[in-house]
């Protein structure tokens, strides 16, 4: 009997064509504006806040604002539907979690909104994608290196996949060439930015790691012609 394919929301074009995500756990929700100001303006095109940061969703309107259509901000450590629920009202353009968690999974597909839910096994990646996963994250990522992405489509060759967790700049082209969708890039990239460091040390991160991963897809696109 065949499998029915799921219902799941495509990964944004945006994503797609700029696949660095910066990951931002700051102390204050107000320590964002200026760190997300500086990744917009250096090419970073999707930003993650985690709710790890109390009052993140609260600040997320006034930030969706700040960066119009410039930019798109998830919400991310997402664990349960009601989290999700109060992200998706608030306007985040999808949805990030570090487990897989179906109900979160079926609210994000319902509302039609990208989630990407975060496991580390092939049972549990697989699990998220079959229920409707835009992507699974591939969590965290430093454990098994850009080696499993290309291990994973050997069984599994349509998953998307999105690593995160001890991403270096470095790195991003290893894992562009397994396969990932787009990677996820935190201290790294931030550095001490959201604790008072240099901004003009961020936009220079930002640029090298917009740049590597656009010469990364593009020698990809060279080697597959």
């Amino acid at each position: 009997m065949t499998t029915p394919t799921p219902i799941r929301t495509a990964p944004s074009t945006l994503l797609r064509e700029n696949p660095v995500i910066a990951v931002l756990r700051a102390s204050d929700p107000g320590d964002y504006d200026a760190v997300v100001d500086v990744l917009v303006a250096n090419g970073v095109r999707s930003i993650e806040l985690t709710l790890s940061t109390p009052g993140t969703l609260e600040h997320l309107p006034a930030l969706l604002e700040r960066v119009g259509t410039g930019a798109q901000i998830g919400i991310g450590t997402i664990t349960n539907a009601a989290q999700a629920t109060r992200a998706i009202d608030n306007g985040a353009h999808y949805l990030v979690t570090p487990i897989v968690n179906i109900d979160v999974i079926a609210l994000a597909v319902s509302a039609g909104v990208p989630v990407y839910p975060g496991g580390l096994t092939p049972t549990e990646l697989y699990s998220a994608w079959a229920a409707g996963a835009s992507a699974v994250k591939v969590f965290p990522a430093e454990t098994v290196g850009p080696q499993y992405g290309s291990h994973l489509r050997g069984p599994f060759p349509d998953i998307e996949f999105v690593p995160s967790g001890g991403i270096a700049l470095g790195d991003i082209p290893a894992w562009l060439k397994a396969g990932a969708l787009a990677v996820s890039l935190g201290g790294p990239l931030v550095g001490d930015a959201l604790k008072g460091g240099s901004l003009e040390a961020l936009a220079e991160r930002a640029r090298r790691a917009v740049s590597i991963a656009a010469e990364a897809r593009s020698a990809d696109g060279a080697a597959t012609r």
